[in-house]
């Protein structure tokens, strides 16, 4: 990131805005009670808060940004159309946005993209293009679709409609807190970061209105190039065939955005790396404790409470947001075997 001109930071403003946009469309999720009450909690509260975007009509978090993003565009673009590039999330969310607004889409895939989101965006009538599994191809293949046809190309993640929109989830959890009696003091917010889409908005909005709390993000440690680009103050990438090897398929991405860094270096306190047997043991656990079907991206939250605890505040609740739900029935049952037989 060039730091003589950096890129400006979405405001809470945006977030709220975002939010008026998204009413009836998404869902606000609901904070979930984990674990045992705390001593002498008198209403019963847990430390733990699970936020589970897995509950969203898509099954994700993505409709979000993508609503906020297609919502926004001009009459005259969305006439033309649009095109995005995803392993899934992305593309459902796109897919669902676009199909509302009577938009075409054009959804740029890998081709071993999981089969229940290719699924989901095909019953929400997007055109689908199938490409090699490295990231670089679908972003060349989108860039020149937009410019073939003239659509309009919808980021994944490294763009300020996106991060407002995914922002919404962090303004609902604090206003959750608060509505839960617990608006003050100190608190801690995990959060996934794949792109970084979800993650700056959350971190924006939490630091907004909670200047006091803990924001850590959560990546797996085959994956890890969040967490080497903030400790190194700039932007690292990891090589396609590194990031591949996660099963946390949706948080594949090789690098950061330039404005997502720039969120994160600006409110984000540090990353927590997860290992694969942790995700599966995560997944286990949400399903047996939280009646909660998680794909692997989405139990990367859930992961560093389990297993990272001591790398946490020691007060105040925590609240882990869950990504999604999108997991083939026959890698879910395989990963929560793994995880049970791991010690769960």
């Amino acid at each position: 990131m060039d730091p003589i001109d950096p890129p400006a930071l979405v405001s809470l403003v945006e977030i709220r805005a975002a939010a008026a946009r998204l009413a009836g469309v998404t869902v606000r999720t609901p904070l979930l009670p984990f674990g045992a009450p705390l001593p002498g909690d008198r209403a019963g509260r847990p430390r733990v808060w699970l936020k589970p975007e897995s509950l969203q009509p898509i099954g994700a978090f993505k409709l979000r940004g993508a609503w906020n993003a297609l919502a926004t565009l001009t009459p005259e673009e969305r006439a033309r159309g649009v095109v995005t590039h995803s392993s899934g999330n992305h593309a459902q969310g796109v897919a669902r946005a676009a199909r509302i607004l009577g938009i075409r889409a054009v959804i740029v895939m890998p081709e071993d993209a999981p089969a229940v989101k290719v699924a989901g965006v095909r019953a929400d009538g997007a055109e689908i293009v199938v490409v090699g599994p490295a990231g670089e191809e679908r972003i060349r293949k989108a860039d020149a679709l937009a410019a073939e046809q003239g659509l309009v190309l919808v980021p994944a993640y490294d763009d300020a409609r996106i991060i407002a929109g995914q922002g919404t989830a962090g303004l609902e959890l604090v206003e959750q807190l608060a509505e839960l009696g617990m608006g003050t003091g100190p608190l801690t917010v995990l959060v996934p970061i794949g792109g970084g889409g979800l993650a700056a908005g959350v971190t924006t909005a939490v630091r907004a209105l909670r200047p006091e709390a803990t924001i850590l993000g959560v990546e797996p440690e085959l994956a890890a190039d969040a967490r080497d680009s903030l400790r190194e103050g700039r932007i690292v990438r990891w090589e396609p065939a590194l990031t591949g090897r996660t099963s946390a398929d949706g948080m594949r991405a090789s690098a950061l955005g330039r404005l997502t860094f720039a969120h994160l270096a600006a409110g984000m306190d540090g990353v927590i790396a997860v290992s694969e047997e942790e995700i599966a043991r995560a997944m286990a656990r949400a399903a047996r404790q939280a009646r909660l079907i998680l794909e692997p991206s989405g139990a990367t939250s859930l992961a560093a409470w389990a297993f990272h605890a001591h790398e946490l505040p020691a007060d105040g609740p925590v609240v882990a947001v869950l990504s999604g739900g999108n997991v083939d029935p026959g890698t879910w049952e395989a990963l929560v075997a793994a995880g049970e037989r791991a010690g769960g």
